[in-house]
């Protein structure tokens, strides 16, 4: 490495190492006092950089907002992975589902558990915004892989699958939302056994 390489080098790791520390603060602050609440200067302030530094990173607080949900979308998927990875059958799988929401509503939050942070932030921007589009698709990504998890259960219509499929979808977003409200991940749990229950009983209907 010649000495013309190597301060440019560290010039760009020291962008990326800026660029996840404000995507960190972003993810902190945004999800404990909203997104119209938490100001450039407050996450500048905790990720303990100068606030040029986010605009060398980021075009606008906008595209650290979609960033930030990009993010979390992309987190929520790891942790459905590492749920699936173990999971032996289409229940096993269908369980999978709810414990990624259950594993992200217990994380260590600073500020405690508000819910799904996705929701949270599509509720306070606008109509069109871009930030939404990314919420709907996730949610959209999770009822597909319910249906295609229930999909995997054998002697089902595509009509049976469908309504089968929107019942857990809908059962995991109410328990999320009750559970966001209440600061309680213990409603998820229930939720999740409340689905295997139906499932389990779904599959006793077609034997």
């Amino acid at each position: 490495m010649t000495d013309v390489e190597r301060p440019r080098r560290e010039k760009a790791g020291s962008r990326s190492s800026a660029k996840q520390r404000l995507l960190d603060a972003a993810a902190e602050c945004f999800y404990a006092h909203g997104v119209n609440g938490t100001g450039i200067d407050t996450i500048t302030a905790a990720a303990g950089v100068a606030k040029m530094s986010l605009y060398n990173n980021f075009a606008s607080k906008d595209a650290l907002v979609l960033a930030y949900l990009e993010a979390r979308h992309e987190e929520w998927l790891d942790l459905y992975r590492r749920r699936l990875a173990s999971a032996q059958d289409a229940r096993a799988a269908i369980a999978a589902v709810f414990d990624a929401y259950l594993d992200h509503a217990e994380s260590a939050y600073a500020h405690g558990f508000r819910g799904c942070g996705l929701l949270n932030a599509a509720a306070e921007l606008p109509a069109g915004a871009p930030g939404r589009e990314v919420v709907r698709r996730h949610k959209e990504e999770v009822a597909e892989l319910l249906a295609a998890h229930v999909a995997e259960l054998t002697g089902r219509s595509a009509a049976q699958v469908s309504a089968l499929a929107d019942q857990l979808a809908f059962l995991l977003e109410g328990a999320m939302a009750r559970a966001g409200l209440e600061g309680d991940s213990r409603l998820l749990r229930r939720a999740r056994d409340l689905a295997l229950r139906t499932v389990d009983a779904s599959i006793a209907e077609q034997r």
